[in-house]
Parts: structure tokens; C-alpha cells; sequence
């Protein structure tokens, strides 16, 4: 079955009322799990960029906003408890290792490298040498690339899967390349699975599906009015409903290829062959 994450990513807004809303929006559209994004903002930014003037709902500039988005401990110990206790996995991909040794604290059962990582293996050498199922994301790189991250988690005896992703937000469709899920399943013969957070519905994430994609992840929103650089380029929860409903009716629909003739069949065929 296609494992399904619901990315929260920083939808959240940094309110863990929204946080726990969203989690509750993707147990309810029968998602496997929810993700999140940790980031130490003085290592993953400069000083000049954290400096400049960002008007934003937190302040006046970009360390006020990614300040604003970022949740601590005492965020994440809710969001565990609150996700054990609906029965949901929650994950988070981390963009520096103080943040993965952050992590540890807590019983995940994944890891995710996000696309932007995907170069930094010393990241990812603390990500594999963890041993969890890892999805790595592959937007924005070559195959010669991948095949580096790869053999970090190879090393490590890691086990992981790809994800095919486009990293611009929002994603365009003729930008889509699903065939590359095929690609990269030819190139590693590995699980491929396939990040989407495009505006134009889900028939990306259904797509992938029919290609083989053992895992799907979408951005989730409660509304995609909300302010925030990632929030139009996410479902909202009756789309991720219609989106998991979808994807969950893609095996049983292809089929195992096997020619017959079916039971349902038999009457129309006795009633139409009378030759």
C-alpha cells in the first residue's frame, strides 16, 4: 500500500493550535503520517539574510518571520503526544545536524532528507547512520548527485526510498516529469515515491500512483488563504480527502493483468452472444 504523508511542514503558522488541526485533517483523510520541517535558524540562514527587512505577521524581518514558524520542545512534545495518541506517525525532515540530534529525543520511526540537503552529506551521514526508513527527496539535483546520497545510506546498512519532487513553490505541471519516477526506478532499483506541491489539485500524486510510487507526500493547509510562502501550493482537507481516496483506489484498479472473464460478466455475455 502507498505509504501517505500529510507535510505540514511550517502550514502551521507556528500555532500548535493549527499544528494539531492539520494532524487531525490528515488522520481523518486516512493519511499515514504527518511531517514537519526543523530548522536552527542561525545555522541554516546568515546573519545578513536573517537581518534584512521582511515585513511579515511576526515582525519586520526574516529572523522575526523563520523565528516566528519554528517550533522548540515544548511544541514537539505536544505534537508527539498528540500524534500517539490519535494513532498517526509524525516525522520531520532537518535542514542541519543540530536539528537531527534534536530529533532524537523523540521515538520516529523515519527520517526525510529534504531536496535542498540532498548535497550536504554530512547531514546525511547523521541521518543514515540512524538506521530508520528515510525518504530522500530529489528535487533540484542530478543523477550524479542522488548516487552519492545513496551510497551514504548504502553505507550506513540505512534503508530508504526516493522521492521524485520538483522544488519550485508552487510547482508548474509541465514541470511535473513523472517519468522520472520510472527513471529513477530503473537507474537504483529502489522504492520511488513522489513529493508534490503543486496548485493544480492532486492528479500528480494519483499519476505517480499508477507509475509505481510506493509513497506519496502532499503539503497540507487548512486554507490556502493563510499567509505563508507554502501555503497556495497545498491542499486543503477535502482536497487531501479526495487526494488519499484516489491514490488508496489506484492498485485495485490496475489490476493484476491477468485476462478473464469475469463472474459480472456472464449474463451480459449469454444475453449479447447468441452466436
Amino acid at each position: 500500500m502507498v505509504f501517505i504523508t500529510g507535510e505540514i511542514g511550517i502550514n502551521h503558522n507556528g500555532d500548535l493550535s493549527i499544528a494539531k488541526q492539520l494532524i487531525d485533517v490528515a488522520k481523518k483523510a486516512g493519511c499515514d503520517a504527518v511531517k514537519f520541517q526543523k530548522r536552527t535558524i542561525d545555522k541554516v540562514y546568515s546573519k545578513e539574510i536573517l537581518d534584512s527587512p521582511r515585513e511579515s505577521i511576526w515582525g519586520t524581518t526574516t529572523r522575526d518571520q523563520k523565528l516566528g514558524l519554528e517550533f522548540e520542545k515544548n511544541e514537539y512534545d505536544e505534537i508527539d503526544s498528540y500524534c500517539k495518541k490519535l494513532e498517526i506517525e509524525w516525522f520531520a525532515s532537518s535542514w542541519d545536524i543540530e536539528s537531527q540530534l534534536f530529533l532524537r529525543k523523540y521515538d520516529l520511526n523515519y527520517n526525510k532528507i529534504a531536496s535542498a540537503m540532498l548535497t550536504n552529506h554530512e547531514l546525511l551521514n547523521i541521518v543514515a547512520e540512524e538506521k530508520k526508513h528515510t525518504f530522500i527527496a530529489t528535487g533540484m539535483s542530478t543523477i550524479e548527485e542522488i548516487s552519492k546520497a545513496i551510497e551514504i545510506f548504502k553505507k550506513n546498512d540505512c534503508p530508504f526510498e526516493l522521492m521524485h519532487t520538483n522544488s519550485s513553490y508552487p510547482m508548474n505541471l509541465d514541470e511535473a516529469n513523472l517519468k522520472c519516477i520510472t527513471t529513477l526506478q530503473n537507474e537504483f532499483h529502489c522504492n520511488v515515491g513522489y513529493s508534490g506541491h503543486e496548485v493544480d489539485s492532486y492528479i500528480c500524486c494519483v499519476i505517480s500512483a499508477t507509475l509505481g510510487a510506493t509513497s506519496i507526500e502532499r503539503h497540507i493547509t487548512l486554507s490556502r488563504a493563510l499567509p505563508g510562502s507554502d501555503q497556495s501550493a497545498s491542499l486543503e482537507p477535502v482536497g487531501l480527502e479526495r487526494m488519499v481516496r484516489d491514490v488508496r483506489r489506484v492498485q485495485p484498479t490496475l489490476g493484476d493483468g491477468i485476462k478473464r472473464i469475469w463472474d459480472s460478466e456472464i449474463p451480459v455475455m449469454k444475453k449479447l452472444r447468441t452466436f
